[in-house]
């Protein structure tokens, strides 16, 4: 059935990760296609060993193509991806477009792989943020009903994208020489600073990057119960979001037993030893599909509270892993 495969913004720095991914998970296909805009169409890429020509991204591209990755900005999204479903080409799409669309399964493989097999031609990944906090929740869910959940982002610049890098690596550099530098992908200095802010107000006080946390984490889980309250942060880290994560259950779960439970989940690592000075961090977990998980603890503030540190890989497991999983799992199903 998914014989023909594109990337779509291929160019970019997420589509330069899926295509590494692909190379390193033999990913299955008959024919490959790399699509990006104007500025980028006609340049050439290298994969497995063969030059591909990058071509334009058009209603008309899709024709022979059965199964495509997105990743580009929202607008472009929210374009490309009908042309694509009318041509039976299936989307799995990382922009923010479609994730709340009623229509359009929300998805993590490990948490709900059967939501991607009911689409109607496109399947969301979710936020990066998102990602790694409900793959943590998963275990913890399972046993005990999460109620509630207060998350705190220590966001990467490089969910900013290559200019958020720049920013970070540029502006940290000036800022020692005590020269001037304009910023491009924040508002504010970013270099030995944090911002607490990602995305633009919502409502009630909250930001966008906030308010996917707790709309996505609903969706995902199928349970509007799920009480988020989500402070997201920019901090001058180039990659890896980490993740101070407080839930509440219905049923009191140990630490000794959340351990476990953690540890048996696929897709997770626990690291912790606060003795040892042992614990995640962005500068151990880069380039890296897992989500890592350390510094358990009970609550000292409520009865069937657990605490806990997460860092994840957001270029990774928070956007490109995540996409190539879900297209993994449509082409399993399709061979079954």
């Amino acid at each position: 059935m998914f014989k023909s495969f594109a990337i779509v913004g291929a160019t970019g720095a997420v589509g330069r990760l899926i295509r590494q991914l692909l190379e390193e998970r033999d990913f299955p296909y008959e024919k490959i296609t790399f699509l990006a805009s104007k500025r980028s169409a006609g340049t050439t890429l290298s994969f497995k060993g063969e030059d591909h020509e990058v071509k334009l991204l058009c209603p008309e591209v899709f024709d022979d193509i059965d199964l495509a990755i997105g990743s580009t900005p929202d607008d472009v999204a929210a374009e490309f991806c009908p042309w694509a479903t009318e041509r039976n080409c299936v989307v799995v799409d990382e922009s923010g477009y479609w994730r709340m669309d009623p229509k359009v399964p929300l998805v993590v493989p490990e948490i709900n792989p059967e939501a991607a097999l009911q689409h109607e031609g496109i399947i969301s990944s979710p936020n990066c943020s998102t990602t790694q906090m409900v793959l943590a929740m998963k275990p913890l869910h399972d046993a005990g009903k999460i109620r509630r959940v207060i998350v705190s982002t220590y966001q990467a610049t490089s969910g900013a994208g290559v200019q958020g890098q720049a920013d970070l690596l540029d502006g940290s550099q000036a800022f020692l020489e005590k020269k001037d530098y304009q910023y491009q992908a924040f508002d504010h200095r970013i270099a030995f600073n944090l911002i607490p802010q990602i995305g633009s107000h919502k409502q009630n006080g909250y930001t966008s990057e906030e308010m996917k946390m707790v709309y996505e984490t609903q969706k995902i889980f199928g349970d509007d119960n799920i009480k988020v309250c989500p402070t997201c942060v920019r901090v001058p880290v180039e990659n890896c979001h980490s993740e101070s994560i407080l839930v509440e259950t219905e049923k009191k779960i140990s630490v000794e037993e959340a351990k476990k439970l953690f540890a048996a989940t696929p897709g997770i690592t626990v690291f912790d030893d606060l003795n040892q000075g042992q614990y995640p961090m962005p500068s151990t977990c880069t380039d890296d599909d897992g989500v890592f998980i350390g510094r358990i603890r009970e609550d000292l503030s409520c009865e069937n509270g657990l605490a806990f540190w997460c860092v994840s890989d957001n270029l990774r497991k928070g956007a490109a892993t995540n996409a190539v999983q879900i297209a993994e799992l449509l082409i399993k199903s399709a061979a079954v």
